[in-house]
């Protein structure tokens, strides 16, 4: 027994000293293995993308990889665990690193004496943002942009099976669906635009360098649904900024068309369906919008939770009261979003809950109903007042500022551009 204990006792000591021998210790030179598997050393240059001097110093390119954290990094290239683990702590405030996205680019700056030290650390966050680790003296961390540049372009073209698909058969940011999206979401339901609708825009980019990082906003569009023109022009009054038509009135409504941005109608508004549950025919009362699960669900306008619970058909579902006339419910959701429930204050456009097929359903969809005054009603068939006009005052502003961006719109073409920006599909203005 006591020969067992002592062989006990020796083991953990052993183990003790592996731990020891592993944490404490600190490389002297760089792993070459680990040099070679960096995506790409730029070498000796005068390198200021970061605002950072590195002329002199090795600058070394790679990406995050899959389950790689900061130690894995640093530590070849140097600097000592102890100091690691400093830098974790005190980066909390500015970022967390054990956050570290696989597939994220970095840049480590990295003295050329023998022993390659990593002097800075810099991890991008996005195409534009990044954070600055300065391992030099006293640890700093912080936060920095590169400088954009904004870039007006034009896009045109026509629905042959959706806008999405249109967008990207020209090599054009789907963004573009999403910001159209919502200056048309008054207006224009995108699920039942047809083939032949066709559209304009002017529009601005975000451009780090050469590189295009996003959409800006759009600053004039016009899409032709039903052979009808849908003008939209970005104006501002009072320090607000909205969209209008040509005759000066808000493509604001009170409500959004729909409750999600995409998806589609799996079922309408109708007196008599065959229930695919109950096996029978009874009234549907609502419109039901198939999308995959998880996908956001917004309140189509301003409003009080009335209701925000589970039941046994519904599954779990929120009801908004809007004002004195319209009331709005959403069903089947997977869950509800966090602070919904009754009394909270929602606005258009806010996210109350995610499609699920809680309750009686066969699948992922939000069945969406609508009250008037009491009744429900089919929401589709629905003339939905507008928002706030042009004010008086600005009528006179507005006029010059739609002269200009009418003319300019209706000068393009509504076929496929055939400027087009190299690698990227925009129209060059």
């Amino acid at each position: 027994m006591k020969g067992s204990r002592g062989i006990l006792f020796i083991a953990i000591l052993f183990c003790i000293a592996c731990g020891w021998i592993i944490f404490s210790h600190e490389p002297q030179t760089a792993s070459l293995e680990f040099i070679q598997s960096i995506d790409s050393v730029v070498g000796l240059e005068c390198h200021d993308e970061f605002g950072i001097d590195a002329e002199g110093y090795n600058v070394i390119k790679g990406k995050i990889r899959p389950n790689q954290f900061l130690a894995d990094i640093l530590l070849p290239l140097n600097v000592p665990y102890n100091k690691i683990s400093l830098i974790a702590e005190k980066s909390k405030k500015v970022f967390d690193i054990r956050k570290l996205n696989s597939g994220k680019d970095y840049t480590l700056i990295c003295s050329t004496d023998s022993l390659k030290q990593a002097l800075f650390f810099i991890y991008e966050l996005s195409p534009v943002e990044f954070v600055v680790y300065d391992l030099t003296d006293t640890i700093s961390i912080y936060r920095g942009e590169r400088p954009i540049q904004i870039e007006e372009r034009t896009a045109s073209g026509v629905i042959e099976s959706s806008l999405y698909m249109t967008l990207m058969n020209q090599n054009l940011s789907p963004a573009l669906a999403m910001e159209m999206a919502d200056i048309y979401a008054w207006s224009i339901d995108f699920y039942r635009i047809q083939k032949g609708d066709n559209f304009k825009l002017i529009y601005t980019v975000k451009k780090v360098g050469d590189d295009i990082v996003g959409v800006d906003n759009i600053q004039a569009a016009v899409f032709y649904h039903f052979d009808s023109p849908y003008y939209a022009f970005e104006f501002s009054q009072d320090e607000q900024t909205d969209y209008f038509d040509e005759a000066g009135n808000s493509l604001r409504k009170a409500f959004l068309q729909a409750p999600l941005k995409f998806s589609r109608i799996s079922s309408g508004y109708t007196k008599r369906r065959f229930h695919p549950v109950q096996k029978r025919y009874k009234a549907h009362l609502g419109t039901d919008y198939a999308a995959p699960s998880g996908t956001p669900i917004m309140s189509v306008g301003d409003g009080v939770v009335t209701e925000a619970q589970y039941k046994k058909y519904n599954g779990n579902y929120v009801k908004v009261k809007h004002n004195g006339t319209y009331t709005t419910q959403y069903l089947h959701m997977s869950k509800i979003a966090s602070g919904i429930r009754p009394g909270t204050r929602v606005r258009q456009g806010q996210i109350i809950g995610y499609v699920g097929s809680t309750g009686l359903a066969t699948g992922p969809h939000v069945c969406f109903r609508f009250w008037k005054n009491g009744q429900q009603v089919d929401h589709r068939r629905e003339k939905l007042p507008p928002s706030m006009p042009i004010e008086d005052k600005y009528k006179s502003d507005y006029q010059n500022h739609l002269n200009i961006w009418k003319t300019r719109l209706d000068t393009l073409s509504k076929d496929r551009p055939t400027n087009v920006y190299p690698n990227h599909g925009d129209v060059v203005t």
